[in-house]
Order: C-alpha cells, then sequence, then structure tokens
C-alpha cells in the first residue's frame, strides 16, 4: 500500500481544494438557503456518493476517457449546468410557497422529499466538472504503482477526499441554514432567501457551462 506521507500529501491537496467553494458547495448553500438543513445535508450525502463514483470510474479507467475527451466532457459539464439552472429556477419559482410549507421545526421547503434531494444531490456530484478533473488528473499521481493494487489506493484516495468534502460541505450547509432560521420570522424575508437560494443555483448553472472546458 502506499506511504503515509503520500496519503498526507494528497489529503493535504485536497483540503486546499475543498475548502475553496466550488460547484458543490455552492449547490449545498444554494439548497440550504431554499429548503432548509435536512435537504442541504440529504444534498450533501448524495453529493459524496456522486463524487465517489467519479473515483471508482477513474480507478478503473473511465475517467481519464472523460477528461481527454473535449465531446464527452463539454457534454457532461452541459448537462450538469442545465441541470442546475432547472433547480434553480424551480426553487425560485417556489419561493413564496416557503411561507406556508416552513414547519415548526423550520427544517423543509418546498419540493421537500428526501430521495428526490439525494438524488438531484447526486447528479450534481458526478457531473461536477471541478472534481472530474481533479481525479482525472491529480488522483492517479499520488498511487504508489511499486506497491502495486493501483485500484484499491485510487478508491482509498477518493475516500480520504470524500470524508474531508462531506465535513466541509456539511459546514457550509448548517451555516447557510441557520443563517435561514432568521429569515423565517418574517415570511417576505423567506421568500427573499428563497429566491437568493435558486438565482445563487442559476448562477452556478451558467457558471458551470462557461468555465472549465477541457484542453
Amino acid at each position: 500500500m502506499m506511504s503515509t506521507d503520500r496519503l498526507l500529501a494528497f489529503a493535504a491537496m485536497s483540503f486546499l481544494l475543498i475548502v475553496i467553494p466550488g460547484p458543490s458547495v455552492l449547490f449545498v448553500i444554494g439548497r440550504a438557503l431554499a429548503q432548509g438543513r435536512r435537504a442541504a445535508l440529504t444534498t450533501v450525502a448524495g453529493n459524496t456518493l456522486g463524487a465517489y463514483v467519479l473515483v471508482v470510474a477513474v480507478a478503473l479507467g473511465i475517467g481519464s476517457i472523460v477528461e481527454r475527451s473535449i465531446v464527452v466532457f463539454t457534454a457532461l459539464k452541459l448537462l450538469g449546468a442545465a441541470y442546475l439552472v432547472y433547480l434553480g429556477v424551480k426553487a425560485f419559482r417556489q419561493r413564496r410557497a416557503l411561507t406556508e410549507v416552513f414547519g415548526r421545526d423550520g427544517d423543509e421547503g418546498p419540493g421537500g422529499g428526501t430521495l428526490r434531494t439525494f438524488r438531484e444531490g447526486f447528479l450534481v456530484g458526478v457531473a461536477n466538472p471541478k472534481t472530474i478533473v481533479f481525479f482525472a488528473a491529480v488522483l492517479p499521481q499520488f498511487v504508489d504503482r511499486d506497491a502495486g493494487h493501483s485500484v484499491v489506493q485510487m478508491l482509498v484516495l477518493g475516500l480520504v477526499f470524500n470524508v474531508i468534502a462531506i465535513a466541509s460541505d456539511s459546514a457550509w450547509g448548517l451555516a447557510a441554514s441557520t443563517a435561514r432560521s432568521w429569515f423565517a420570522r418574517s415570511p417576505r424575508r423567506l421568500a427573499a432567501v428563497g429566491g437568493t437560494g435558486g438565482l445563487a443555483m442559476v448562477g452556478l448553472g451558467v457558471s458551470v457551462a462557461v468555465t472549465g472546458r477541457a484542453e
């Protein structure tokens, strides 16, 4: 297996990438503002599983094909961007309904449903161009070929990345949902923050569509 130094170096690089808000973090924040704490944490779980699917794809050699093919990479990126815009528009249109369905625990917004929220988070996670490029270009560099079991090493490294990501993304989601609870004291403020969350997701979708092109 790989050395501890190699594992720690990868963890440090992963941390630096993760703490800088990217599509997954911004999506979690948008979901927290639009729907609350439960939706944010469920989105984090779906996002994490989606990211680990990318790890498995890279370990099996599929990730390099996606990263090197401009057509495949761009198609996947645009699909992810379109999905983000769709979710953002839906959240914005439902912003006034927040005041009607905001539960006594302040935890659920319109369009709730754990399975649906998890699925949406998964789709965003698996189509995140930032993560695709990182796993395809960086992950294999930390594998010790002389130690053997390259696939297992990549799966372990991906697990390290996801543990850091789930802690960071959850913190962002909890912070955003806490701010949302203050807005919930006023129907007008709550509708405003729900609309802001939706607009944030639309803006994120547009950003993903026009950046991160494969070379």
